[in-house]
Order: C-alpha cells, then sequence, then structure tokens
C-alpha cells in the first residue's frame, strides 16, 4: 500500500502559509477522495482540504489551532486503499 502524503496546497498567488483550523477526520479513519478531511484559514478565508486518495488517515502531522504552516507542509499521510 502506497502512503499519500498531503500537503498545504496553495491557494492564491501570494499564499506563503496557513492556520489548520480543525480536522474533519481521525488517525485510523477511512477516508475517500474528495472527502473533506480539515478547514485551513488562509488570509481570513477558510479553505476545506479534500483529501486525494480514498484510504486510511495514518498520521496527522499538526493540531488543530496550529498557525503558520508553510505551503508545501505535511498536514497528515494517508495510506492509499487498494
Amino acid at each position: 500500500m502506497a502512503l499519500v502524503e498531503v500537503t498545504l496546497p496553495k491557494w492564491g498567488l501570494t499564499m506563503e502559509e496557513g492556520t489548520l483550523v480543525e480536522w474533519m477526520v481521525n488517525e485510523g479513519e477511512r477516508v475517500s477522495a474528495g472527502q473533506v478531511i480539515a478547514m485551513v484559514e488562509t488570509d481570513k478565508v477558510s479553505n476545506e482540504l479534500e483529501s486525494p486518495v480514498n484510504g486510511v488517515v495514518t498520521k496527522l502531522m499538526f493540531t488543530a489551532g496550529t498557525e503558520s504552516i508553510k505551503v508545501g507542509e505535511v498536514l497528515c499521510v494517508i495510506e492509499e486503499a487498494g
């Protein structure tokens, strides 16, 4: 099974970092591609972070409320199904 690192995407041209507002999933939980897994705030705009794959969340790298997460940093790891 492949491990997929879900990183903080760059949602805007000037975006450099974000705040992890809330996790919608827990470690060990199954997720589907396109499922919202977290809420991230950038420049006072909330964005939904979606799972890129079907699988199981194996590791959450930050706790809710963590600020100044840089674009490209790994937020969580998902073990891809199949």
